[in-house]
């Protein structure tokens, strides 16, 4: 309530105090107009005298201000036109000052006094001094603060400076500096006192402390003032300007004060003064206040210093001149040894504006930004894991600032105190920031070629490839967990060295690594692994045996032995269907390095996994088509293992549990009896066996059909086996004789005209098009003409 009726009251005196200036306003008007000089001054006198009111707060006074302001822009245009009043401006000056308030005296003394410099009867730096010491007559506080912005106001565009034309005749910038260095000083004085009247109870000291704060552009705009006078150079700054300001920040005592004026000067003047000047500017850092938040303050100077460095590379050298680093990192370590209690987000915020500075200033010395991460390990050591979302935001930051500066992950890695930091991370923002270093590594195409560097890789993305404590994988969100999967997936191909000893390493290292990931992970993890070993074997196919000597020899045998490990633990989580791809991989490989008795092995588990672990129909059927189709392209196999294989294969072709699935699964066997590119492999009469074993288990299918459903299925079966021998008498298999194929090309017409059979489009389309086929090979004539010519469809 106390609050409410006090902005009543205040509203009702601005009121009254607007009126009252705009009534005498009129009157000086009415006056002005008649060239009545002394009716002029007596209403700009009562007018002006409504500004020594202590009613209001600030905010509302400055409504009054710019009212009254408004009205002495008019008075002073009257007081230029000397012809009007008819008194010279020596006399006018004298005549002002005998206005009967002091508030209303200095405010036309200010004015005439503007006048006065402009007509040069006079030298600037005399009025300017006479202006400046006679408002040390008002000190109340607000008062005293809008009048000295007026009289800054009105004489900034007259101070003597280089190319003015107020420079000359003893006039000189250093009369300029020193002018707005005293007005600076005294207003500084003036606002630091207000804090004395923000006393009393806690909303009332809030709302004063509040409108103290408002007031503060009153103060810093002397400060951009002095960053506009051209005449200074960085010799003044350096010996007065940055002196006389540093001088009244420190002596203010006042936390706010110091706050804003240290933001100020940061801001307003050239980045490189501060560069030339950043001893006195740090410093003076150490001097203020407790409670003045210089980490703010000091990152605002390094983002300076950071974008004048970015700026061009021609002002690097003035960088390494002053030791800019030294200094900024020495005035860090000091602020945050001496606020142990500053928190630690505060700390690590000043450690990336310090990195972020290092990184432009000196991109080559990795041994700062080591340095700057092992001070961050330091203020970290003894706390637990951080949960500050502020905090670990700011760890991110720092962490990702040398992988975006280098676009190279194996810089990063040769820093020895980054894995330190990321130890502090909680489990998601440590995933996080593993994602983070995955996605720099696919964006630049980075490679990563030595196996101790894998090593420092694998330890940074740990979170990513095994179980973090307390997290069960169930918890985690499925497409989420899939994406990271998948990146790492890819970050394993990104990993390769031309020399195989080196790459053997490699993929050691990852092993090591990724074993341990639980049945989620290895799924996503063991095939690109297994496809990195693969390409090392291929490299490598023209060796063979030990070399004698080496720790870990690169030779396929033995990248062999460590595949099947690495399958072996895939198989036992279990995937046995992605494993047993993997083993035919690996069989083909060995094969193609002619090592018998390896691919064999890779066989053996394959059909192991089949037999115990592969129970789904559907994975069977696709299972047993893979089998075919690798023994089919394998050359390596003596007479006797590769019987077994077949025997094998062809054995659980036919134990499928649908007829359709064991039908095709028979005849795609047939091709492992006839091999174009294989002269020991043309075993036509095994063939013919495998077709007619499969033309047996097709009739069985229409049967079952025809009893279970009353009608005999489509006849898709009969047709595809009728190309299988189309194709095996093309290729000149003498058990494929064409009476062979003219009965089963009249008994897929007999089955068709059946009433039985059920109709489908799909088939008799396919049973069209084979028929097409023998009759262009019979009317293309030459010798496979001659061979279909007995064929009659």
């Amino acid at each position: 309530m106390v609050l409410e009726r006090a902005a009543e009251d205040e509203e009702k005196w601005l009121a009254e105090g607007i009126a009252a200036i705009q009534q005498n306003a009129f009157y000086m008007h009415r006056a002005l107009d008649a060239n009545n000089l002394r009716e002029a001054l007596k209403y700009s006198a009562l007018m002006l005298s409504e500004l020594r009111t202590s009613n209001l707060s600030p905010h509302k006074y400055y409504d009054l201000y710019m009212r009254a302001f408004d009205e002495l822009r008019r008075l002073e245009m009257f007081f230029k036109d000397e012809s009007r009043h008819g008194v010279s401006i020596v006399d006018l000056y004298e005549l002002v000052q005998h206005a009967g308030n002091i508030l209303p005296r200095l405010y036309l003394l200010c004015t005439v006094g503007s006048v006065y410099i402009k007509s040069k009867e006079a030298p600037a730096k005399d009025i300017l001094k006479d202006l400046v010491e006679m408002c040390r007559g008002v000190q109340h506080p607000i008062r005293g603060l809008f009048l000295r912005s007026y009289l800054s106001q009105v004489s900034r565009d007259k101070l003597p400076d280089i190319g003015s034309e107020y420079e000359g005749d003893g006039d000189t910038v250093m009369d300029a500096v020193e002018f707005v260095l005293q007005n600076f000083t005294e207003m500084n004085k003036l606002w630091v006192r207000l804090q004395h009247q923000s006393q009393g109870p806690g909303r009332i000291r809030e709302k004063r402390e509040k409108e103290r704060s408002e007031l503060r552009d009153l103060v810093g705009k002397n400060l951009h003032v002095l960053s506009q006078i051209e005449g200074v150079d960085l010799g003044i700054y350096k010996e007065t300007v940055l002196p006389g300001v540093l001088e009244q920040v420190v002596n203010c005592k006042d936390d706010l004060a110091q706050y804003y004026l240290m933001e100020c000067l940061i801001q307003v003047f050239p980045d490189e003064y501060h560069l030339q000047t950043l001893e006195a500017l740090l410093g003076s850092c150490s001097q203020l206040q407790p409670t003045v938040d210089i980490k703010i303050l000091l990152s605002q100077l390094m983002e300076r210093l950071s974008n004048y460095a970015a700026s061009s590379p021609d002002v690097l050298p003035e960088f390494l001149q002053v030791e800019a680093f030294a200094k900024l990192s020495s005035a860090i370590w000091k602020v945050i040894d001496a606020h142990a209690e500053m928190p630690v987000v505060g700390a690590i915020s000043l450690y990336v504006s310090l990195l972020t500075f290092t990184l432009r200033v000196h991109p080559d010395r990795l041994d700062y930004v080591d340095q700057i991460l092992g001070a961050c390990v330091k203020k970290l050591s003894g706390k637990p894991k951080l949960e500050d979302r502020r905090a670990t935001k700011q760890i991110v930051a720092l962490l990702s600032a040398p992988i975006e500066k280098y676009n190279d992950v194996v810089r990063a890695l040769t820093l020895p105190n980054y894995p330190r930091v990321m130890e502090y991370l909680d489990s998601s923002t440590n995933k996080q920031m593993a994602m983070v270093i995955i996605q720099s590594i696919m964006k630049n195409n980075t490679c990563i070629r030595e196996a101790d560097k894998v090593e420092v890789l694998f330890e940074l993305i740990e979170g990513l490839v095994k179980d973090v404590e307390g997290i069960a994988v169930d918890e985690l969100d499925e497409e989420d967990f899939n994406e990271e999967q998948n990146s790492v997936a890819r970050l394993i191909h990104m990993l390769f060295n031309d020399d195989p000893e080196e790459m053997l390493k490699i993929i050691c290292a990852v092993q090591k690594h990724i074993m341990g990931g639980g049945p989620k992970r290895l799924p996503f993890t063991v095939p690109p692994l297994v496809f990195s070993a693969l390409r090392l074997v291929r490299r490598l196919q023209s060796q063979d045996g030990e070399v004698v000597g080496e720790e870990l020899p690169a030779t396929p045998r033995k990248l062999f032995q460590l595949l099947n490990q690495i399958i072996e633990a895939l198989s036992s989580v279990p995937f046995p269907e992605l494993a047993l791809r993997l083993y035919l991989q690996c069989a083909e490989a060995a094969g193609d390095c002619d090592l018998e008795p390896v691919a064999y092995e890779f066989f053996t588990q394959a059909f192991v996994l089949y037999e115990e672990e592969v129970a789904d129909s559907k994975a069977q059927v696709t299972a047993i088509h893979l089998i075919i189709g690798s023994l089919q392209r394998m050359s390596v196999f003596g007479v006797e293992n590769r019987d077994t294989l077949t025997h094998k294969a062809t054995g659980y072709s036919a134990k499928l549990l649908k007829k359709p699935d064991q039908c095709r699964a028979v005849y795609a066997c047939s091709h492992l009896f006839w091999v174009d590119d294989q002269e020991g492999i043309k075993d036509g009469e095994r063939v013919l066996l495998c077709l007619k074993r499969a033309l047996r288990i097709a009739n069985a299918a229409q049967q079952m059909a025809s009893v279970t459903r009353g009608s005999t299925g489509p006849v898709t079966l009969f047709v595809e086996i009728l190309n299988k021998y189309l194709y095996f008498f093309e290729k000149g298999n003498p058990q494929v004789t064409s009476s062979a194929i003219q009965s089963l090309v009249e008994l897929i017409k007999n089955e068709m005209q059946s009433d039985s059979t059920t109709q489908d489009p799909a088939s008799d389309t396919f049973f069209a098009s084979t028929v097409r086929y023998i009759q262009y090979q019979t009317e293309k004539g030459g010798v496979m003409g001659e061979r279909y010519e007995p064929i009659k469809v």
